[in-house]
């Protein structure tokens, strides 16, 4: 039953914002990015899982809970004001404001300049969780010695001063990344104008700097701090995990890559389809590099191949071709490969210890897929949603590759 009785407080400004209500009787794209919310929510146990089946059997289940409480303390971070901060429309170059800070009657209004097509809780609950992955990721770098309490202060800081100012470089309408070309245009402008800057600067569609590169750079500052295991091993809990959580990744990364789109258009469907490729390009390139150097075909280079892939494709995700996904899902899994070879002179003369390649996989791959976003970004791949953007190098646009290594560059540092 319907009660039409007002409550003795409501007051006339309260019925002034019911009369400008947007009413959603069943808008397509608020649905498709809810669900795609919960596909990469589903993307953090499935990394627990991956990361379980790396570790020694008796530390399987801390590790998981690491990525779990990692997400439940982001969770409840980014609605209090990381969102807010990730994301005002009206901040200045370099960070947001607390307008958007324990979203209430503001949550059914979209943002103009950013996700035009559905309202902010929407966009909340998406951007929540790549939050929270991101986060998770770093635990990769420093398994079985990291305490459960300054671990989780640890992220509670780190998603406030490392995440929060990244993807608001990255995404917001006024970040100083998004508008690099522009910099001087905007340097007289006030942190509350409203209108769109010029968004002539680094190209990320779904999380390859604010994601990979961040909590890639960031776990191996973290693992460098703590110092080496106690007992290194190189044998692994349980391989069928491993390959369990990246089938849940891979399952995940449709709607991390896709949903990034903010709606339910063709262009998102490209950047699901450019995942896929660049996943299997990267799983099998990986497999098969690794297979000249041992005459075996590994699980674990398979997995990693993947998880590579599927990281330097994130950036380029929306912007390239299904044919440069394959050529993104190549470079990268032979760059993190080689790497990882690479990385065990530079173990025993450093003494770092980037225990289940964090770093390696989600810093490096995540650099290669930021760079090469540069080179192959085309406008008609952009203009399915109408978003009008420069291109590439290979759309005559050199100056990208510029603005896409300067940027990777900073959020490294």
């Amino acid at each position: 039953m319907s009660n039409t009785t007002q409550p003795a407080n409501f007051t006339e400004t309260s019925t002034a914002l019911l009369e400008t209500f947007p009413v959603d009787k069943g808008s397509p794209s608020t649905g498709f990015i809810t669900w795609g919310a919960a596909l990469v929510f589903f993307m953090t146990p499935g990394l627990a899982l991956f990361y379980s089946g790396l570790s020694k059997h008796n530390n399987a289940l801390s590790l998981m809970m690491l990525c779990m409480m990692a997400m439940s303390i982001v969770t409840i971070q980014f609605y209090l004001f990381g969102f807010s901060l990730a994301f005002s429309e009206r901040g200045d170059a370099f960070i947001g404001d607390f307008k958007f800070s324990v979203l209430d009657i503001d949550s059914v209004y979209s943002f103009p300049h950013t996700t035009p097509q559905i309202p902010s809780v929407v966009f909340l609950v998406y951007q929540m969780q790549c939050a929270c992955i991101a986060a998770a990721l770093i635990f990769g770098s420093v398994p079985e010695r990291v305490r459960f309490v300054p671990g989780m202060v640890f992220i509670l800081v780190w998603t406030t001063v490392v995440y929060d100012f990244v993807a608001y470089w990255s995404w917001s309408n006024h970040g100083w990344i998004r508008n690099f070309g522009c910099l001087k245009e905007i340097s007289n402008l006030t942190s509350t104008d409203y209108h769109p800057y010029c968004h002539q600067g680094a190209y990320d569609f779904s999380g390859g700097g604010p994601i990979h590169i961040a909590s890639g750079f960031s776990g191996l500052a973290y693992c460098l701090v703590l110092g080496k295991r106690r007992h290194v091993h190189v044998e692994h809990h349980s391989l069928v995990n491993v390959m369990l959580g990246t089938g849940i990744l891979w399952f995940g990364w449709f709607a991390g890559s896709g949903g990034a789109a903010g709606a339910s258009n063709t262009r998102a469907a490209v950047a699901s389809t450019n995942t896929t490729i660049a996943g299997a390009a990267g799983a099998l390139s990986w497999a098969i590099f690794d297979y000249f150097g041992t005459r075996k075909l590994s699980a674990l280079s398979f997995c990693s191949g993947a998880v590579a892939g599927l990281v330097a494709i994130s950036s380029a995700a929306g912007f390239v071709a299904p044919w440069a996904a394959l050529i993104i899902g190549i470079a990268s899994s032979f760059v993190c490969a080689l790497w990882t070879r690479v990385k065990r002179q530079f173990k025993k003369r450093f003494g770092f210890d980037d225990t289940f390649a964090a770093f390696s996989v989600h810093g490096c791959g995540g650099v290669v897929g930021y760079v090469l976003t540069g080179v192959f970004a085309q406008k008609w791949v952009a203009k399915l949603d109408g978003t009008k953007i420069d291109g590439g190098g290979i759309d005559g646009n050199g100056v990208q590759v510029y603005y896409q290594i300067v940027a990777a560059a900073a959020i490294a540092v």
